[in-house]
């Protein structure tokens, strides 16, 4: 644990701490009054109370598009349902700023809707809400259809025969069994949305704020770190209060439920309305997740022989100091090293909290870990810039900040996706091997290693596409010659004209393809134990 606890402390608590220290700390004195002086400012209030509504109705439109899904992919077997799982977890790895230009080129000004039927919905919550559900799709289907799988469908099928009919046996008997799965799905979801950056930033406009939003308008805008620090502050709450419901129905997913192999419950759609329903999320998936992505690619191609991508090789002497496509480089590069690193400080994490004589501080720590997924990447970012800016770390004119800022969102992903496998491995297979004089270092090489090593790459797959499209920390720290690809996207959104439109259509359709590309691999990687976020 002493790697995991000083990566964290060094690189997660200390920048958070010194923003915040920096907004509430003046004239040498805490200003703790400062907090109430926020608050009751009404711009505040105002973005307090927005940030949950729209986090609140997202949660509830995803949990309602989303949950006929999960019981397809649970309960039917049919063609090509491999390849529509993959379809529908594309969406869940791309980045945000992906996301919010695929449906700015859908529903934006110019957009599809816009040509057909003069509809605009750019800078209205529709937007928002909808950027929501496609984001979260995957979390509900993975999360709830994972266990609705599971589930033996025979306890059901008994109720129904004592004489329940069919919706009062779902009902009373399988909706009892997936409330946690549901529970922890939709907080899951209402996480990712409280702390919206890219989606909201580029759909919202200036009418619509959320904390994260507010927090990067204040440090980078308006130089208001006191605001800043305060409303940090009220997210990290927030955020701490959202992951300790979220471990507590976790506990009760892992604890309260008799399952089967998942493999035995899955049949083909049968009579008219089970193949109503599937054709209802095929449409479903093909209209709000496909067409987004697809409406992306068509208008990266809206110049003759492709104009914009041919754009991204040129210097503007404006935007950028070098040719926007020197982008993709750059995020490779700072991706593969945030994934080195996630994977070792993950993978020493994992191994310390799957020990069953764990302590209660390593079992505390393993909710930390969560932390970075909810708390303000824009403080941390900022954070970086004044902490991590004097010896013995003077690291602010170093490439190795991007990195570390992507890995402390990579961590959490290598953590979840190991910790499984290593808590099903027999612990009399290690004793067995220490009493025959392996060292503690060939113990973990010789047994866990080769049990956990698709699960280790399944987690480097997952720690290179969040690190490859972080957004909200790598706006603040890479360097105007260094440009990352989310980063590249937003700065061309910001400038006027078509080119700059297009070009930035054209790096979205890149960073989308490489994404789906590492989640073909991980696909194929997928163990039933491994495989679940």
């Amino acid at each position: 644990m002493a790697v995991p606890v000083a990566f964290f402390a060094v690189f997660f608590a200390y920048p958070v701490a010194a923003i915040v220290a920096r907004g509430l700390r003046i004239d040498g004195s805490w200003q703790f009054g400062r907090i109430v002086d926020v608050l009751a400012q009404p711009d505040v209030r105002h973005v307090l109370w927005f940030t949950t509504w729209q986090a609140l109705a997202s949660t509830a439109l995803t949990l309602l598009i989303a949950l006929p899904g999960a019981y397809v992919f649970a309960r039917f077997d049919f063609p090509g349902k491999q390849v529509l799982r993959a379809v529908v977890t594309v969406p869940f790895v791309l980045p945000t700023v992906v996301v919010g230009t695929a449906f700015l080129a859908l529903v934006g000004r110019g957009g599809l809707l816009d040509e057909l039927w003069g509809v605009r919905l750019d800078t209205t919550v529709w937007a928002i809400l909808l950027a929501h559900v496609f984001f979260n799709y995957a979390v509900v289907v993975r999360t709830v259809g994972g266990l609705w799988a599971q589930l033996d469908p025979r306890q059901e099928e008994a109720a129904r025969m004592l004489g329940a009919s069919r919706p009062k046996a779902w009902r009373q008997v399988t909706l009892p069994a997936l409330a946690p799965a549901v529970a922890a799905a939709a907080l899951m979801v209402f996480l990712f949305t409280f702390t919206s950056f890219g989606v909201v930033q580029i759909l919202g406009g200036p009418a619509f704020s959320t904390l994260e939003v507010e927090i990067y308008r204040q440090t980078s805008q308006i130089f208001d770190l006191s605001t800043a620090a305060v409303l940090t502050l009220i997210q990290f709450g927030a955020v701490a209060a959202i992951l300790a419901v979220h471990a507590w129905t976790v506990r009760r997913r892992e604890t309260a439920l008799r399952l089967v192999d998942a493999a035995t419950t899955a049949r083909r759609p049968r009579g008219t309305g089970q193949w109503a329903l599937l054709a209802g999320v095929l449409v479903t998936v093909a209209v709000l997740l496909v067409l987004p992505l697809a409406v992306l690619v068509e208008r990266s191609l809206g110049a003759p022989g492709f104009g914009y991508y041919r754009a991204l090789t040129r210097e503007d002497g404006g935007t950028f100091l070098v040719p926007p496509i020197e982008a993709i480089g750059n995020s490779l590069q700072y991706a593969v090293a945030a994934t080195a690193i996630a994977v070792v400080i993950g993978a020493l994490a994992a191994t310390a909290l799957a020990r069953r004589d764990a302590g209660r501080f390593v079992r505390g720590f393993d909710a930390l870990l969560m932390l970075p997924l909810g708390v303000s990447a824009v403080t941390v970012g900022f954070g970086f810039l004044i902490a991590l800016d004097e010896p013995p770390l003077d690291l602010r004119a170093s490439w190795i900040l991007v990195p570390l800022a992507q890995a402390l969102v990579g961590v959490p992903f290598v953590v979840r996706t190991m910790l499984p496998v290593l808590r099903a491995v027999d612990v009399r297979l290690r004793e067995a091997a220490a009493v025959l004089g392996a060292s503690p270092w060939r113990v973990w090489r010789e047994v866990d290693l080769p049990m956990v090593r698709r699960a280790l790459l399944v987690a480097a797959g997952f720690a290179f596409a969040v690190s490859l499209g972080e957004f909200g920390a790598t706006v603040f720290i890479a360097r105007p010659d260094n440009p990352t690809l989310p980063v590249a996207v937003a700065r061309l959104l910001g400038r006027p004209g078509d080119m700059n439109y297009g070009q930035a259509m054209a790096l979205s359709t890149i960073l989308m393809l490489v994404c789906a590309v590492a989640l073909v691999v991980l696909e194929r990687l997928r163990t039933d134990r491994s495989g679940e976020f």
